[in-house]
């Protein structure tokens, strides 16, 4: 399951966030200040982790450091990795603002 790993504000009242786990319903991290930081935390977690536990070294690829890449919305941003996911690969890209998101590798290609 791509995107287990969610960002919510934290139930302690803070003002702060934390990275939800959808596979055992409960909190991986607590009282991250805040939301993009908690964002990055739960990207590098879905690197890590699929729905059942650890995933394959065969099935992740870190690039470091990271591509310039376009994406076929014609907008670039950078490549930090490959995660297989249901038999694609996805590349966890980061856009010109700093967001994240998972992109098919065919609607990337170098610059």
């Amino acid at each position: 399951m791509l995107g287990r790993f969610t960002v919510r504000p934290s139930d302690d009242g803070s003002n702060r966030f934390g990275v939800w786990d959808g596979a055992v319903n409960g909190w991986r991290a607590t009282g991250i200040e805040g939301e993009a930081q908690a964002r990055e935390l739960a990207f590098d977690l879905d690197v890590q982790y699929d729905a059942h536990g650890p995933r394959a070294a065969d099935a992740v690829r870190r690039i470091d450091p990271s591509q310039p890449v376009e994406r076929a919305t014609w907008s670039t941003g950078e490549l930090e990795g490959w995660i297989r996911h249901n038999g694609q690969w996805l590349g966890k890209f980061r856009d010109k603002n700093g967001e994240l998101s998972w992109v098919p590798g065919g609607d990337l290609r170098p610059l």
